[in-house]
């Protein structure tokens, strides 16, 4: 398994690279994708760390594995997330369906 995907319980933790664009959002999706079919994934961690961009295949690739874990019951967040990565999502709408953390939520993890 690719390095930027934890698996840990019923969570899946994807760290987000630099630059996410349409050539990472596919390959992200992918394998997300994937691991969801595999393994029992309950909630869906979009780790942005160390990313400073994303354009919109990285909205759609978010968006898309929202509506397949929601489907599952599931949930999605996003954490350690910048001023300008949350400007990203605030402008998509994304913030109004999943929860956005700039660092790790105690409360997600317990």
């Amino acid at each position: 398994m690719d390095g930027r995907f934890q698996v840990s319980g019923n969570r899946l933790t994807i760290h987000l690279p630099a630059e996410v664009d349409h050539h990472n959002a596919e390959e992200l999706k992918k394998e997300a994708d994937r691991l969801l079919q595999r393994q029992n994934i309950r909630c869906i961690e979009f780790d942005f760390g160390s990313t400073g961009f994303m354009d919109s295949s990285g909205i759609g690739m978010i968006m898309g594995r929202y509506k397949n874990i929601r489907f599952m019951g599931g949930t999605v967040v996003a954490t350690h997330v910048s001023e300008r990565i949350r400007r990203i999502l605030t402008m998509s709408g994304i913030y109004k369906v999943i929860d956005i953390y700039e660092g790790e939520p105690q409360s997600f993890f317990s």
